[in-house]
């Protein structure tokens, strides 16, 4: 680490003028920007005027408040400030108090200045952590923002901030591909919980004789194979978040197995004999009317109630189709990059067309649709005609998937429509260029070689004397 990256402001607050005096001397030499403060006062007003990001506390001082008064004043102000008592009368006791209430360390007068250098730099390194994850943690909340402001949507990122901070479990409704895994994601980063796991667990793939292997893991040895100690999901969970999608497929056996864990917040792996205590936050999914599944004798009332602390309803597409365009313009973004590819413009035309549609596979058809557009339109401008040609017909599914090419219900699978939509395209572009080869493949930016096989394999006719 470079003198410029480990300088750091601190802050000195003693009585003793000798301390602060030689203290704030050795400790700009070594390139920190450095105040001093002669009580407690005057100590918390420099905190907030100077934003230290050290603080070395003195304990024994006199007047209003000492450094313990001032440490426990002083945390619930400035959580990310990092302080060090310091004091000239410490016992044990007062070391642990302080440590509890918060401090960073406990060094004892007269002052070693080789251990105030190591301290320094243990809470640089620790706070340049702590930036650096931060930083990843907002760049992912962003990649994983619910995108819409239609009032279903704006009513659900508000109940998101309103429960994501507290430890409440909580349950998802919502169709397939409407969003329950992303709003999920949402809760527990914006939770106390971000930078501990997100666990998922799809429960429709859960066997009932290997449950308990998946969620709670085995001991070396537990049976023939084992041949080391393997954690099971809820363990890897610990501290974070376990995500059960599909939550209302679980057998009856499993879900007794499953309520048994939540409420006593414990399990054994498969093969051990020491309980393992858990500190989870349980977020569960469904398509399925859970208190139907309740009534029809499908799902266990308890286990229902223990899960629907909170309970979300993730709104269909159809239900803030308003968003489309923005949806649109945000998938556009994301395939552009992902594939190499130039953002596509989409007309008014276009845009009106997919709003209208009814999407039954929700955002996530949405976003498929947006990346075969993509694939299948060579241009930069999407215009009606396109997104029929990609597979949006309005539910007629027998309209003509190009003026001149066959039917969608002629062609059986995606690859059939795409080289069927090759093969027109080049025809039209060899011919626009008067049948030369060379020229068709500099403007639509193919290689000769590849664009000639595509010219074999497709069985275009090319006039002799206009292949060059």
């Amino acid at each position: 680490m470079t003198q410029a990256s480990r300088a750091a402001k601190i802050l000195i607050v003693d009585d003793e003028l000798p301390i602060r005096e030689v203290l704030s001397a050795s400790l700009k030499d070594e390139g920190h920007q450095v105040q001093t403060a002669h009580d407690a006062d005057t100590g918390l007003k420099a905190m907030r005027e100077f934003s230290p990001d050290i603080v070395f506390l003195d304990i024994w001082m006199p007047g209003s408040l000492d450094g313990i008064e001032v440490l426990t004043t002083a945390r619930k102000q400035f959580p990310n400030l990092e302080f060090v008592m310091i004091s000239g009368h410490g016992t044990i006791e007062t070391a642990v108090k302080a440590t509890k209430l918060g401090a960073w360390d406990f060094i004892e007068k007269p002052l070693s200045m080789d251990k105030i250098s190591i301290v320094i730099s243990n809470i640089i390194s620790y706070q340049h952590e702590r930036e650096e994850k931060e930083a990843l943690l907002n760049k992912l909340r962003r990649n994983i923002a619910l995108l819409g402001e239609a009032p279903k949507m704006v009513a659900l990122k508000q109940m998101i901030a309103r429960v994501a901070p507290t430890q409440s479990w909580v349950l998802l409704n919502g169709e397939n591909g409407s969003g329950k895994e992303l709003v999920g994601q949402n809760i527990h980063y914006m939770s106390t919980r971000a930078s501990r796991p997100f666990v998922e667990i799809t429960c429709s793939n859960l066997a009932d004789d290997l449950m308990e292997l998946d969620l709670f893991g085995y001991e070396r040895g537990a049976f023939p194979g084992a041949e080391k100690t393997q954690k099971g999901k809820v363990e890897l969970a610990q501290g974070g978040t376990l995500y059960l999608d599909d939550i209302a497929d679980l057998s009856l056996k499993s879900q007794e197995k499953f309520l048994k864990i939540l409420q006593e917040r414990k399990f054994q792996r498969v093969g051990g004999s020491q309980y393992i205590d858990i500190d989870i936050r349980v977020i569960a999914a469904t398509k399925k009317d859970l208190q139907k599944e309740v009534a029809e004798g499908r799902f266990r009332e308890d286990l229902y109630h223990r899960i629907n602390v909170q309970t979300f309803h993730v709104p269909s597409l159809r239900e803030h189709a308003e968003d489309i365009p923005a949806l649109v313009s945000h998938f556009s973004d994301q395939v552009a990059k992902d594939g190499g590819f130039l953002k596509k413009e989409f007309s008014a035309s276009a845009l009106q067309m997919m709003t209208e549609h009814s999407w039954p596979g929700n955002v996530r058809e949405l976003k498929n649709f947006i990346e075969r557009v993509y694939i299948l339109t060579p241009g930069e401008f999407i215009d009606v005609h396109d997104v029929r040609f990609a597979g949006l017909m309005g539910g007629d599914l027998s309209a003509p998937l190009s003026e001149t090419g066959a039917g969608a219900s002629d062609l059986s699978t995606f690859r059939d429509a795409r080289a069927q939509f090759e093969k027109e395209y080049l025809i039209k572009k060899i011919q626009e260029n008067g049948g030369n080869i060379s020229r068709t493949a500099e403007v639509i930016g193919l290689e000769r070689s590849y664009l000639h096989r595509k010219i074999k394999a497709y069985g275009i006719e090319v006039q002799k004397g206009e292949e060059q």
